[in-house]
């Protein structure tokens, strides 16, 4: 499973639409999605996560860039791992 950021999101993109535009736009099957979240405001924080099979990863890397949704630009590249905070 690779796991693909998505960044320059709208505020009002919901983990649902977010994965039926990346399944829509690739034909890939999207394996999960989620839309991180301000801890205190609840509020969307502008990007998100798409996870595709490892084999899926450069086909929707490339079908993915350049696209809009609700009037944004997307960012597409693969995630790189969480740095720990010290």
């Amino acid at each position: 499973m690779k796991t693909i950021y998505v960044g320059n999101l709208p505020w009002a993109t919901t983990e649902e639409e977010l994965a039926s535009v990346f399944a829509e736009k690739t034909g890939v099957n999207i394996q999960a999605s989620r839309i991180i979240t301000d801890r205190e405001t609840g509020r969307s924080r502008g990007f998100g996560f798409v996870e595709v099979a490892d084999a899926d990863l450069e086909k929707v890397l490339a079908a993915m860039q350049g696209v809009t949704i609700g009037g944004r630009e997307i960012v597409v590249n693969e995630a790189r791992a969480r740095q720990s905070r010290a």
